[in-house]
């Protein structure tokens, strides 16, 4: 967590090997990610991030991305996802096209589809950049919900703006400030973590009224 700009998506992209960092090494299992081939990083990493990409091609290849599973797993994954009602009322259910030539997706369905995609593949790397900016607070629920099952037994770092998305991690790293540790941690040693918390809780507080005239 940090405030915009602070570095965070830089991160995401550095533990995914878009580039290489300057100073300093980043490690997976202990081996450095330049010392580990790319197409097996690909096998051990997957990602989700804030504008999710859709191919010009069906849904069930979309989430597939090129790897192999029965259907019932595409299905199963689409479920988890939060996604499998939007895909069941299209015109052909997973066989219909998405994309720029084919049937638009919303922010947040596009975000859903990437979400089905990384629990599909169940690497033990999972990197989420703002993975539930697009979605309402109900399926936003049911997508935490998703991700904690998805986190068993896996290493994932999560880049959130909403507080609550990280409260219960084993590690909470702040940006900027460069402050470490649980949640409690934090509110009692870090001033920025702190205040961010406290603005996240004042605007879930927001409500709207209808008033009178006059």
């Amino acid at each position: 967590v940090g405030p915009s700009g602070g570095g965070k998506s830089t991160l995401a992209a550095l533990g995914l090997r878009f580039f290489d960092p300057q100073e300093g090494r980043i490690a997976l299992g202990g081996v450095d990610l330049r010392d580990i081939a790319p197409e097996r990083l690909t096998e051990l990493a997957s990602s989700v991030f804030q504008d999710s990409f859709v191919l010009d091609d069906t849904v069930e290849n979309n989430i597939l991305m090129g790897s192999s599973a029965p259907h019932e797993r595409v299905v199963a994954a689409a479920e988890a996802a939060s996604i499998a009602d939007v895909i069941d009322a299209l015109p052909q259910g997973y066989r219909t096209v998405v994309g720029a030539d084919g049937t638009r997706l919303s922010g947040g369905e596009a975000q859903r589809l990437a979400i089905a995609r990384a629990m599909l593949r169940d690497t033990p790397l999972i990197i989420l950049d703002e993975a539930t900016a697009y979605a309402d607070a109900e399926n936003e629920a049911k997508i935490q919900d998703a991700f904690a099952q998805l986190a068993a037994r896996k290493t994932v770092l999560v880049i959130a703006h909403r507080m609550k998305t990280v409260r219960t991690a084993d590690l909470i790293v702040v940006v900027d400030e460069v402050g470490t540790g649980t949640h409690d941690d934090l509110m009692d040693a870090c001033p920025l973590y702190r205040s961010m918390v406290d603005a996240d809780e004042r605007k879930d507080a927001w409500t709207l009224t209808v008033g009178k005239e006059g």
